[in-house]
Formats: structure tokens, C-alpha cells, sequence
């Protein structure tokens, strides 16, 4: 706990406008003057929060030290969050201050309370003798504990209903056994970089950008393609449950308390500006405008569940320098995100079953295995514990159960998926989370039927996790199954889905009337018009993870047959034009196309 105490003539305020954690006041306490007082600005820290009886406690004695040398009157504390950058939640500073006023109270001493959460204006004069601005450091007197000795989370694989050891489990899936040894501690890192890395620049999808910051990519045609498609691909798949698109902005005012709380809670992994007036951050997800979207809109118990979604080009996290790799850590990043105002726990229970039906399936369409490891505090497993077994089950596998002693961030139950790379680490991809902190943090509220305004539950999810490490999870396990199959990605997602080979110049016309023909049927199809053989067309076709590669030439063009070399399954099949259109197409059901965004011809392309 910060303290700037100042003995002051007098010291007068003025409550100017509402923060979206100010607390209810009376009239008489929005605007107040006191003579002769010992004015105690305070900034309640994020460490405080470990023992604030004893907290409480300490800054009494050393106010009331100072209190009887300066031979004051009054003893006011006013909440000033500007004295430190590592601040405590909002509940928990307004309970330190009230037991601070509370227990001076009791001693005797006549003690008032500013208002915490208000803009306010003030005016202070100080005495000007020696004892009139002092500053403290308040700390608790017993050694606090160090992360390592606090109470360890338990692990548990969670299959049928019943609880197993990690360690003793017959685990059927090796991807389960890798993503456990992970969480235990018990995976050691063998440095190697991730083979998606040197794919992506094989491939021509994206590389570092060495003019930027460590850790953001430049994007070219064929990545980008497969973005815009995993984005539309997010977009339909919450607008179809209901979620509304919103945007907003990338950086936020560190002046507002409720941001800066928040931000707190992430730690320092924060890009910071300003300007000559603002400390701003770039945001590292799309929580800070959802919620001031969600705290200025009217609500009311029939409204909800309510889901409001938002694309995140592009959200900023400073990872450490040596954590930055490919796709898979980034400080620059895609994050579809979604948030969603529950009326209360049992309407998130709901809500959380719904979106693990949907996270699970963005596996299945974009052909990745996904193991889930599920996050829940020790009281709400308590509270709880039906739900948590049942909802286990609907991933329809063995989960691995973390269980925290207490709650440590903003939830009380989370469900993370994560796919494993060639290396055996998991990359993270969907997660679902239920919120209890955000909703009163930012003021969110919505109607009751009894007309009393009540503080809503928030569930964050991102459907795919980031779009970066989709597509990186999509290579890594190419990657991993490229003994079986060769490497390639779903039909709907690679940048070409059908190439054509003229096996001589004759042949040309006809191939680029046969693409025209597929193109209309919203197929990404292209011509290797370059003057190579077959063979070396074919090989460069398969370098490309190319699904479907028809070679023309004088039987082609007389029939209504090509013949098709098919990646997925190495045959090479005689099959009408009709017969290829409808295979892609059925390949292809229900999702996003976007057309080629190359030369329709091999020979017009550059080599980035």
C-alpha cells in the first residue's frame, strides 16, 4: 500500500463524473471540505490483497503516528490510484479503505471517506512545516509466500465420470499423454524450432518482418487468403448462434480505472504509449471495448444470454523476446473474440455447454485433433461438480482436469483445446472462460424482472483461439501425419484447389476455357502454362499441397474426361468435369470461399 500523507489547511473535492467501478454515493458526499486534516491518499496494490487485516492494521499505526505529530483535527483517506502501477481490484481496495476508516473510527479519531471510482476535482493547501508530506510504504510484517511454496493445483484426467491420476492413467491418446506431461512440468524443451515455421516460408504464406517490432509477420497472397477464410469461417460460425459483430478500438486510456485494473491483471506484458496528455496500451484482446459497449447498452433479463463478437486486427501481448516463435507466439495477432452476458452462474453453465459444442467442432472442420484440458477452481468444482463431469463429456474424450486451490484471475472455469505440434507442445487454440469479475469492474448491468439492477456473468470465448496459430497448428500437423498422407490442408482452405496442366502449348486454350468453367462454380483453380514438362509441372503441384491436378492434353480435349491425381488418397482417377465439381463442393459444404488471389497463369507470378 502506497501512502501520501499531507497536513492540510483545508482540503475540498468535487465528484465530477461516474467511473464504471465508482460506488453508490449519497448526495452530501459528492462534494465535502475539511478543515485542519491529515489527508491520506491511498493506492491499494495488487500485493495487499495477500493479508489485508494485517495491512490494515499497519497503515493505522502509521497514521496515527503522524496523526498525533502534527496535532490535526481530522484524518480524511482519499483513494489516489496514481501512486502505483500495480493496482489491486476494485472490490478489494474499497473493503482495505473502508477497514481503514472503520478502524480508525474505533480508535476514536474522526475519519472521512472520499468517494472511490469518481473523477472528482480537489483543492489542498498544505501547512508547509516539515511533517506535512510524508510518504509511506505499507507492508504486512510476516514474509509473504513465495509463488513456489503457495498451494500447487491438482491434475486429474477426467474420463466417464471418474477421476484418474495422471500419472497411473492408460491414456489412449498420445496427444493427451503429451498435453499432460506439459502441464506437469514433466516435458523438457528441446530448443528445436517448430517445422510450421520453415513451412510457411516454403509455402509463401509468411515471414518475419525484420522492419517491425520482434514478433510481427508480413502476409503474402496465399496466407492471407487462408486468414480472410478462417476469419469468415469464425464470423458465420457465432453469427449463425446469434453473436453481433461489433469493432472497436486497438488502444485504450490507462487513466480509466476500470482498464487499468484489468490491464494490471495481465501482467506487464503490455505495449505502452502516450502522448503529452494520455497513458494509453494496445490492447491484448477485445475485452476493453466489449465491456464499454456492454456497459453503456440498456439490458434486461430478457435480453439474455446476449453475445456480442469482435475480430481483433490485430490485438498486441510483449512476449519475451526468446518466447516469440512463428506462429505460434506472436506479439502481433488475430483474435476472433466473443463475449457473452449471462444473468447469472447457472445461465453460463448453459451458455459454456453450448460453446464447447462449438469450439470441439472447429476441430472436425478444419481436420485438427484438439485434446482439452478444463481449468475450474477448488470451490466451484464444489459447487459444481455435476456440471463439471457432465460438461467434461461433451468433448466426447479423457480431459485433463486442473483444479486451483483458490481463484487467482478474473474466472472460476475455463476449457482450453489445444493441438500438439511435431515437437510434442500444445499450441492453444479454442477457450471458453466464465468471468465473474468484469461484469461489476466495468458496470455492466442488466434489468431483473423485478426491476433492481443486477451484475450480469461474462463467458469470453474464442471460437479457434488466434488466426495464427490455426494455420500454424493446420502445418504442424501436416507436419506430423506427412509418413501417412502427404502434407496439405482442408479443400476449403488451400489457395488452390484444382490446377490444370496443358501438356503442350495446344493444350492452353482449352485448360484456361476448362478453369474458366471451374472458377464459375466458385473453385480456386489455376494453369501451369509455363513452358516446363508434365513432370516438373506435377512436382511443383505437389510442392504447392495442390488437392486436385488435372493434366489436359489431345484426349482431354476430345472428351468430357480429365485425368485427376488426387493428393489426399495419391489416385489418379478419369473423371468427368461434373464428377470433380461436385467432389470439391461436397468437400467444400457450408463454408467460406474466396476467390484466387494470384494470376489465374503459373508463368504471370512473382516469387516472393
Amino acid at each position: 500500500m502506497r501512502l501520501l500523507l499531507i497536513h492540510s489547511d483545508y482540503i475540498k473535492y468535487k465528484t465530477k463524473s461516474k467511473t464504471k467501478i465508482a460506488e453508490n454515493i449519497e448526495d452530501k458526499k459528492k462534494e465535502m471540505q475539511f478543515q485542519n486534516s491529515l489527508v491520506v491518499f491511498t493506492a491499494v496494490e495488487e500485493k495487499d490483497e495477500e493479508n489485508p487485516e494485517e495491512l490494515v492494521e499497519n497503515a493505522k499505526k502509521e497514521i496515527i503516528k503522524v496523526f498525533s505529530q502534527v496535532g490535526a483535527d481530522n484524518i480524511v483517506i482519499y483513494p489516489y490510484a496514481h501512486l502505483s502501477s500495480s493496482l489491486s481490484s476494485p472490490d478489494r481496495a474499497k473493503n482495505i479503505l473502508q477497514s481503514m476508516k472503520e478502524i480508525l473510527t474505533a480508535e476514536g479519531f474522526n475519519v472521512e471517506r472520499v468517494p472511490f471510482g469518481w473523477y472528482k476535482s480537489f483543492e489542498i493547501s498544505c501547512k508547509g512545516h516539515p511533517l506535512s508530506e510524508l510518504s509511506r510504504n505499507i507492508q504486512v510484517d510476516r514474509v509473504i509466500k513465495e509463488k513456489s511454496e503457495e498451494e500447487p493445483s491438482k491434475f486429474h484426467i477426467l474420463s466417464e465420470g471418474k477421476l484418474y491420476d495422471p500419472d497411473t492413467f492408460k491414456y489412449e491418446s498420445s496427444d493427451l499423454k503429451k498435453l499432460a506431461a506439459y502441464e506437469l512440468g514433466n516435458l523438457e524443451s528441446s530448443g528445436e524450432e517448430p517445422p510450421h515455421v520453415k513451412i510457411m516460408r516454403e509455402k509463401d504464406l509468411a515471414d518475419y518482418e525484420p522492419a517491425a517490432d520482434v514478433g510481427h509477420l508480413r502476409w503474402y497472397p496465399k496466407g492471407r487468403l487462408i486468414r480472410d477464410l478462417l476469419a469468415d469461417y469464425v464470423y458465420n460460425l457465432v453469427t449463425e448462434r446469434g453473436a453481433m459483430p461489433v469493432e472497436t478500438p486497438i488502444m485504450y486510456d490507462l487513466d480509466d480505472d476500470a482498464i487499468r485494473v484489468h490491464a494490471e491483471k495481465f501482467g506487464e506484458r503490455q505495449y505502452r504509449m502516450g502522448t503529452k496528455n494520455k497513458k494509453l496500451m494496445l490492447r491484448y484482446a477485445c475485452c476493453f471495448g466489449a465491456f464499454n459497449i456492454l456497459s453503456d447498452t440498456f439490458l434486461t433479463w430478457k435480453n439474455l444470454p446476449l453475445a456480442i463478437y469482435e475480430l481483433s486486427t490485430y490485438s498486441f501481448r510483449l512476449e519475451k523476446r526468446g518466447e516469440v516463435v512463428g506462429l505460434k507466439r506472436l506479439r502481433g495477432f488475430t483474435m476472433p473474440d466473443m463475449h457473452t452476458v449471462c444473468a447469472d452462474v447457472e445461465q453460463s453453465l448453459q451458455e459454456f455447454d453450448s460453446q464447447i459444442d462449438m469450439c470441439a467442432q472447429t476441430g472436425v472442420d478444419l481436420e485438427i485433433n484438439y485434446e482439452a484440458i478444463m481449468r475450474v477452481t477448488a470451490d466451484f468444482l464444489e459447487e459444481n461438480e455435476a456440471w463439471v463431469l457432465q460438461s467434461a463429456k461433451k468433448v466426447g474424450k479423457p480431459v485433463l482436469l486442473e483444479i486451483l486451490p483458490k481463484r487467482k484471475h478474473y474466472w472460476i472455469c475455463k476449457m482450453d483445446f489445444a493441438a500438439i505440434d511435431y515437437l510434442g507442445r500444445p499450441i492453444e487454440n479454442p477457450t471458453i472462460q466464465i468471468d465473474v469479475e468484469s461484469g461489476e469492474r466495468f458496470d455492466i448491468t442488466y434489468m431483473g424482472p423485478d426491476e433492481k439492477e443486477l451484475t450480469p456473468i461474462i463467458i469470453h470465448c474464442s471460437p479457434t483461439g488466434s488466426i495464427e496459430r490455426v494455420i500454424g497448428s493446420l502445418l504442424e500437423n501436416s507436419a506430423i501425419k506427412s509418413a501417412e498422407i502427404p502434407p496439405m490442408f482442408p479443400v476449403w482452405l488451400s489457395p488452390t484447389q484444382i490446377r490444370i496442366l496443358p501438356i503442350a502449348e495446344r493444350h492452353l486454350d482449352y485448360s484456361l476455357k476448362l478453369a474458366e468453367e471451374f472458377k464459375s462454380k466458385k473453385i480456386r483453380v489455376d494453369v501451369d502454362d509455363r513452358q516446363e514438362t508434365v513432370g516438373k509441372k506435377i512436382r511443383t503441384a505437389a510442392g504447392d499441397w495442390v488437392p486436385y491436378v488435372l493434366v489436359v492434353g489431345d484426349k482431354e480435349m476430345e472428351s468430357n474426361q480429365v485425368m485427376v491425381n488426387i493428393r489426399k488418397t495419391q489416385e489418379k482417377l478419369l473423371m468427368d468435369k461434373e464428377d470433380i465439381i461436385s467432389r470439391i463442393q461436397k468437400e467444400s459444404q457450408s463454408m467460406p470461399f474466396r476467390g484466387l488471389p494470384l494470376s489465374l497463369k503459373l508463368s504471370g507470378r512473382v516469387q516472393f
